[in-house]
């Protein structure tokens, strides 16, 4: 057991140039002032860059590495990376190994090959990428290629964020900024600074290769457009938390490894509710360094479960008729000095900060409801939220009982006492009895407060966090800054908190529900509260450009209304295509797998009938699974029309909204109409024949 502990612990960051190996390698002036650049008290200076680079780069060279890249995330939604050896030529015709400050701070990628949203043309390519020196350096192994990795946003030449990190960063300053004023006021006086922390759940299926390399659906499309029910699901219930098989084990066991290498804290590891479906956390970040991680964690899945034989699944909606996969997002605020300001303690009913930041929250997330949604707003979510375990469509706020009674305590005047749990004695006398939380757990909310942060459980499961987690941090920012403002002119802090406390709990206390949100009671009950209930991707990235959401970016300088104009129009072109995409796939399974096969097996029918209708025998059964077959092969033949119509219809536009709302009006359908028919066929077509993996093969066989 020591010795496994004490490889663990060897093991983890071995490939990240962290802090500690920087206070190492660095002169202690040069790490004294990349200290005070972490903190915020001075820019780099290049010469101190310089020094930086040099032992970044021997320090990569004693791992393998022989190249470097600038690691960034535009808006395609995963990562991009262009590398440069550390090779440079002398004049006498040999090579030195070198690596500058200025290598290591900024480089340049092609910004017009990049999904820009107009802000530049295909003939202005110049973009810059700038070192974010929050997150650590690593070095990554690909096969023998053994590259220096370094973080970075990424910037148009005219200083436009053309990715996810740089608006991520703005909100982690703006929610720094109003955090601060909010403690000072209250008088805390030795917290410097705050920052949001992130603890990103990762659902994902594995299935075997061998099924995936059959369907031309899940490799262009990432999820299956056709397949029937397997006769056993997940209604058992007995995958969920159940013994892991073999390959999977060895799987997480290497992925787990590869991760630690790579700083990542992948913590805990299980079968999800789904067949084939599992999940991995990791120890809480800054929400900087924990998207990045995400990121990693993601390539990492993939790349790993090739090795054992697997493909890893990331899409919100793999399988229809099963759970889906999200990407619970746990939300909190810490300070420099260890105060998670989202912990209650024992008796949060008198703890001033907390309330202030709990019902900022609650302001925040009903005020920008639509915000939210849309910042998780995407075709896989579509086939996901509101299903299974999945939350709905409606934002809403579990509390739990303790903090739903301070809030009508609030809402009466001053909170003035605490549930407690107590403990729960489970009536065994060797077992001892167990502390009980003061609230239970809510797994159909959206947003829920679980102990000491919040839970956003409406993120995808291949969506960056980024774009939930800087909205989310913009929103609380606003709220705060309101806050700040009342109380920093106030005579008496305590009696304005008091005030602030009541009215927000008063006016949004709307938002909260800790009853099931899959029923139709609460879709109904949300409705007369005026929550809104927005299903469709399209009519929600429409909200974006909401002029309070253009006033709220620009405000605390997050995104311009340029920036935000690109973004939705470059997440409205995605939804457009990813549909085309489906549409064409479907298309092309259809006529090229599924038709020829139904028709040969009726082929074979229509022997059948006609040689047992020679004899004295009936042929009644044989003919009327003849008539069902040709019946469900002209219902495909014209439901293939109508996917052709609705392309043809789709390849006509420009305009960006009309062609998304063309895809959700003409062309889900039709694909959706068309797999009634082509699931159908799947029932009763000779399994010998059939061209496609199933349901249950895929989902069963490891």
């Amino acid at each position: 057991m020591s010795d496994t502990i004490k490889d663990v612990t060897r093991l983890f960051g071995s490939n990240v140039f962290s802090e500690a190996v920087m206070r190492e390698r660095l002169p202690k002036n040069v790490f004294k002032v990349f200290k005070q650049v972490l903190a915020g008290e001075t820019e780099l200076d290049r010469s101190v860059a310089d020094v930086i680079a040099n032992a970044m780069k021997d320090w990569a060279i004693e791992k393998g590495a022989t190249h470097f890249c600038h690691w960034f995330q535009p808006m395609t939604g995963s990562t991009a990376e262009k590398h440069d050896a550390f090779i440079s030529p002398t004049s006498d015709g040999r090579t030195i190994m070198e690596f500058s400050g200025k290598e290591l701070t900024q480089g340049e990628p092609d910004a017009s090959s990049f999904p820009s949203g107009g802000l530049r043309a295909t003939f202005e390519a110049r973009g810059y990428t700038a070192w974010d020196c929050t997150s650590a350096v690593f070095v990554k192994e690909d096969g023998k290629n053994i590259t220096l990795y370094i973080p970075s946003a990424f910037c148009s030449y005219t200083g436009e964020a053309l990715d996810k990190k740089t608006p991520l960063l703005r909100s982690m300053d703006a929610l720094n900024k109003q955090v601060i004023r909010v403690l000072r006021a209250c008088g805390n006086t030795t917290s410097k600074t705050a920052s949001a922390t992130l603890g990103a759940e990762q659902e994902y299926f594995l299935i075997d290769k061998k099924f995936y390399e059959k369907r031309l659906d899940l490799m262009l499309t990432g999820r299956t457009l056709f397949g029937a029910a397997s006769p056993r699901g997940q209604e058992l219930d007995d995958h969920y938390f159940g013994t892991l098989q073999e390959r999977v084990a060895s799987f997480m066991h290497e992925l787990n490894t590869e991760l630690w290498r790579l700083g990542v804290s992948a913590k805990t590891q299980h079968n999800e509710v789904a067949p084939a479906q599992y999940e991995l956390a990791p120890v809480f970040a800054t929400v900087n360094i924990g998207t990045d991680a995400n990121q990693l964690v993601m390539e990492t899945m993939q790349k790993v479960a090739l090795r054992h034989g697997l493909v890893c699944l990331l899409h919100e909606k793999p399988f229809a008729g099963v759970n889906g996969s999200g990407k619970h997002n746990n939300w909190s605020i810490t300070t420099d000095d260890g105060i998670n300001l989202l912990d209650p303690g024992m008796t949060p009913h008198d703890n001033m900060i907390f309330l202030i930041m709990l019902c900022s929250v609650i302001k925040a997330v009903d005020k920008y409801a639509k915000l939210l949604r849309a910042s998780v707003a995407n075709v896989g979510n579509e086939h996901r939220l509101g299903a299974n375990e999945a939350p709905p469509a409606i934002v809403s706020i579990f509390l739990g009982d303790q903090l739903t009674d301070i809030l009508e305590q609030l809402v009466s005047g001053a909170a003035k006492s605490s549930k407690q749990g107590g403990q729960l004695k489970l009536g065994v006398s060797t077992l001892p009895p167990l502390p009980k939380d003061s609230t239970d757990r809510n797994r159909t909310s959206p947003f829920a407060f679980t102990g000491n942060k919040f839970e956003f459980r409406m993120v995808g499961s291949t969506q960056s966090t980024s774009g939930p987690m800087f909205v989310l941090n913009t929103i609380v920012a606003e709220i705060l800054c309101e806050v700040a403002d009342e109380l920093e002119k106030a005579s008496d802090v305590k009696k304005a908190a008091e005030k602030i406390l009541t009215k927000i709990a008063k006016e949004h206390k709307r938002i909260l529900f800790n009853g099931d949100n899959y029923t139709d009671e609460w879709v109904k009950e949300a409705e007369k509260r005026g929550l809104p209930n927005i299903r469709s991707t399209v009519e929600s990235l429409e909200t974006i450009m909401d002029a309070e959401n253009v006033a709220l970016f620009k405000k605390h300088k997050i995104l311009s209304k340029q920036e935000l104009h690109a973004r939705t129009d470059i997440l409205l072109e995605v939804y457009s295509t990813v549909i085309g995409i489906e549409a064409k796939t479907a298309l092309s399974m259809i006529k090229r797998q599924i038709m020829p096969v139904v028709a040969n097996y009726s082929g074979r029918l229509a022997q059948a009938v006609q040689a047992i209708s020679s004899t004295i025998v009936s042929a009644e059964a044989q003919t009327a699974m003849l008539e069902e077959v040709c019946e469900l092969i002209g219902a495909l033949s014209k439901k293939a029309v109508d996917i052709e119509a609705a392309l043809a219809k789709a390849d006509g536009m420009d305009d960006t909204k009309k062609l998304a709302r063309c895809c959700r009006d003409d062309l889900v359908p039709a694909v959706a109409a068309a797999r009634e028919v082509v699931d159908k066929l799947e029932t009763v077509v000779d399994a010998d024949l059939w061209p496609l993996p199933t349901y249950a093969e895929m989902l069963f066989i490891k």
